[in-house]
Formats: C-alpha cells, sequence, structure tokens
C-alpha cells in the first residue's frame, strides 16, 4: 500500500510560544500557529501522546505517515507497536474549530493533569507538540547547564 505524502506546508513559528487550555479542555493555539494550520490548510488533526509528558498534534496526514512507519517490520518493531498503542488509546481525532481552539481527549487530560497551568508550545517536524509549562521549565534549566562548553560545540560547527 503506497503511504499518503504529507502536503506541503508554510513555514511554522519559530519560536516557543505559550498557551492555556480552557476549562472545556481546548487547547487555544496561538495566533502563529493558527495562522500556520490555515496557510498549511491543517483542519483535522490527531491529538495524542508517545511519552505522556508532551502532547503531540498531528495534521492528519502526517499522522498516516507516522502510523505507517510505526507499523513497520525491523528490530524496533516490538519498541514501536508498544508507542502506537499508547498513542492510540490516549489519542482522538481533533478538528481546529473556526477560534482556533482544538479540543484535548479527556483520557489525555486525566492522565498528564492538564488544566489551567499554561502549557509551551512548539512546531516540530511538521507537527505541533506541548508540554506543562513546569515540564518545559525543567527542560530550560537542563538546556541552561553546561552552556560553555555547549557554545563551543556550536563554534567549531561555524554556529
Amino acid at each position: 500500500m503506497e503511504s499518503e505524502t504529507i502536503p506541503s506546508v508554510a513555514e511554522p513559528p519559530h519560536s516557543i510560544a505559550q498557551a492555556k487550555i480552557d476549562d472545556k479542555g481546548r487547547l487555544k493555539l496561538p495566533a502563529e500557529s493558527l495562522d500556520w494550520c490555515r496557510k498549511s490548510s491543517v483542519v483535522n488533526v490527531f491529538v495524542t501522546t508517545f511519552d505522556k509528558k508532551t502532547v503531540r498534534i498531528y495534521p492528519i496526514p502526517a499522522w498516516k505517515s507516522t502510523v505507517i512507519v510505526m507499523e513497520g517490520p525491523g528490530e524496533n518493531a516490538d519498541a514501536l507497536a508498544g508507542l502506537l498503542r499508547i498513542a492510540r488509546y490516549y489519542g482522538r481525532d481533533a478538528e481546529i474549530d473556526s477560534q482556533g481552539r482544538i479540543v484535548i481527549p479527556v483520557e489525555l487530560r486525566s492522565e498528564m493533569t492538564l488544566g489551567s497551568e499554561p502549557v509551551c508550545l512548539e512546531h516540530l517536524k511538521g507537527r505541533i507538540d506541548f508540554t506543562k509549562k513546569s515540564i518545559h521549565d525543567g527542560l530550560l534549566l537542563d538546556a541552561e547547564s553546561n552552556l560553555d562548553a555547549k557554545n563551543a560545540i556550536a563554534r567549531k560547527l561555524g554556529l
């Protein structure tokens, strides 16, 4: 079976933005993310997680391509099958409404205790990922460790 190709998409936002989940469980996309979705004709999405720390919002064509890879043979087939089971259990199809909101599945909100705490959102590999701000703050703290060594590596690469 031939895999569905992912349509070309607009340039995604380059920064990490904050957003909120309202009392009805809807994530309100920041303006830049909503603009990317509209320019990329993204309305229908699959909302899920692989690690119960990060929510992944896949445009449906990107999700279908991800499933094809995860269902493939190879030495990692069992591990990927386990991740796919988690993704399917916590995940749901959703639609971006006219106000730029996406309903986050109740099982996922409950498992990850997503509530009124802000979330940090970024665009990666044709999808939108977000974590609770408290988790993001921990990741940022880790990223800020050993900055001199990290910058030395960047300079060696000409960055």
